[in-house]
């Protein structure tokens, strides 16, 4: 079981970083009190469907936040590996984030209404705890894009893996599908349908993909495809972007379609990217 604990200081991106971790698999929780999260450990371990939890522990937490280095040793007593990501920024930075977006610091009462005072507080508190954090990323001037990406370099091997790629088939008389990033239109290829041996097979069989690929046509596309989608998908990831839909559309979404998501997956996958097909239509008749 692998935990990691995010904290640090209001309005610095905690929020963010959890929804970059679960973006990349992991289980995340946010505002847990740090003396239930030992509790809660205890509770996965009897789940096998959750090896990796991410849980917010900040300020919000009161005195119940306090003794957070307590309950971390008690974690990794119980044989558990913890990490704490420490998010941060300057001062100022927080103080301008909390004007544009009008939101109330959790020391605004006790600092009396003072929004320097309750920064001021809270960086008293929390601090401290950067000196022991494993990871710590200052989100002073990192825009959003940047953070993504120095959150997946700490929690992915290839940061590329940060971005799920699907390749979908589909047939158009059924409909273009909504969550398509990239749609082609693939019904200009040589049609399987009208090959007596080919008509009730897909493009997830070979004879019906070397069929489609004997044609100058649809090799000439292959080719200006993957050459495009070398170009796209590094400046996507770049950006931030955590899924990816890269559609085919033919008649009826059984055969050229499902060729191409078929081709496309096996050259994407060999580029080492996190990528896996659907195909939508290829069983309807």
């Amino acid at each position: 079981m692998e935990f990691v604990i995010v904290t640090g200081v209001s309005g610095s991106g905690k929020s963010s970083a959890a929804d970059v971790l679960e973006d990349i698999g992991y289980f995340c929780i946010d505002n847990m009190p740090p003396q239930l999260i030992p509790k809660f450990a205890e509770l996965c371990g009897d789940n096998t469907d959750i090896n990796k939890v991410a849980i917010v522990v900040d300020i919000r937490g009161g005195e119940l936040f306090l003794p957070f280095w307590e309950n971390v040793q008690e974690m990794r007593k119980m044989g558990l590996s913890v990490k704490i990501l420490f998010i941060y920024a300057n001062k100022d930075v927080i103080r301008r984030r909390y004007k544009e977006t009008r939101r109330k610091h959790p020391l605004y009462d006790i600092s009396g209404g003072d929004i320097d005072k309750a920064i001021n507080e809270e960086f008293n508190i929390v601090m401290p705890i950067k000196e022991k954090a494993d990871y710590c990323i200052d989100s002073s001037f990192t825009s959003t894009a940047k953070f993504k990406e120095s959150m997946l370099k700490l929690f992915l091997s290839r940061i590329s893996d940060g971005m799920i790629i699907s390749c979908m088939s589909f047939g158009y008389k059924y409909g273009i599908p909504d969550e398509a990033d990239l749609v082609f239109d693939v019904r200009f290829m040589p049609n399987p349908f009208y090959i007596p041996d080919l008509k009730f097979k897909t493009g997830e069989d070979k004879e019906v993909r070397d069929y489609v690929m004997d044609s100058e046509r649809s090799v000439e596309f292959r080719d200006k495809l993957f050459d495009m989608l070398d170009f796209l998908v590094p400046q996507y990831i770049s950006e931030g972007k955590s899924q990816l839909v890269i559609a085919f559309g033919c008649t009826g979404g059984r055969h050229r379609s499902v060729t191409f998501a078929e081709l496309t997956n096996k050259f994407l996958s060999e580029k080492g990217y996190n990528v896996h097909t659907m195909h939508r239509d290829s069983q309807k008749q």
